[in-house]
């Protein structure tokens, strides 16, 4: 895949025209990218989450890499449903990035980012936070963590849940 990401269907991920980014990728997480599209110039914030694959996991010292498994099918009208669900909660977001990473990851490597441009500070805030919590528990993706003794897929402390507008 070389120093660019692709699609989950391995096209090259493009940034797009409009003021939402929303994506299952393989390969490298383009952050740079998408803190540059993030801004516009009636919004005086933005804010960009990143989640990165650590060295351990609840009960596992020494995790080495994961391995994120998902239906894109699935996933990307979820991804949409969190994105319509922080504008209904917050109209004035501006650009609203979701990408989330598939595919083996080494620890350190961006798994996710969430990245909101707003008028404010405080909105930038909340409406980023809601958007990862609300990504980590209403979008089904899977993950096999590999550490020094061994390989198993994580366990989920809940049930995917549906996320619509009007939870908001």
């Amino acid at each position: 895949m070389g120093a660019g990401s692709s699609n989950y269907d391995g096209s090259v991920v493009s940034v797009p025209s409009g003021d939402e980014w929303i994506d299952v990728i393989e390969g490298s997480v383009p952050v740079e990218k998408v803190v540059a599209w993030v801004v516009r110039p009636d919004c005086g914030a933005f804010v960009t989450f990143c989640g990165t694959v650590r060295d351990h996991s609840e009960g596992r010292a020494g995790v080495v890499s994961l391995d994120y498994e998902s239906y894109p099918e699935q996933v990307k009208p979820r991804l949409a449903a969190v994105a319509s669900a922080t504008r209904a909660r917050w109209p004035a977001v501006g650009r609203l990035a979701l990408l989330h990473r598939v595919g083996h990851l080494e620890v350190g490597e961006v798994s996710v980012v969430v990245s909101i441009s707003t008028p404010h500070r405080a909105e930038a805030f909340e409406a980023a936070r809601f958007c990862i919590d609300t990504v980590k528990s209403s979008v089904p993706i899977w993950k096999r963590e590999t550490w020094n003794d061994g390989s198993d897929w994580a366990l989920c402390p809940q049930e995917v849940v549906d996320v619509a507008a009007d939870d908001a």
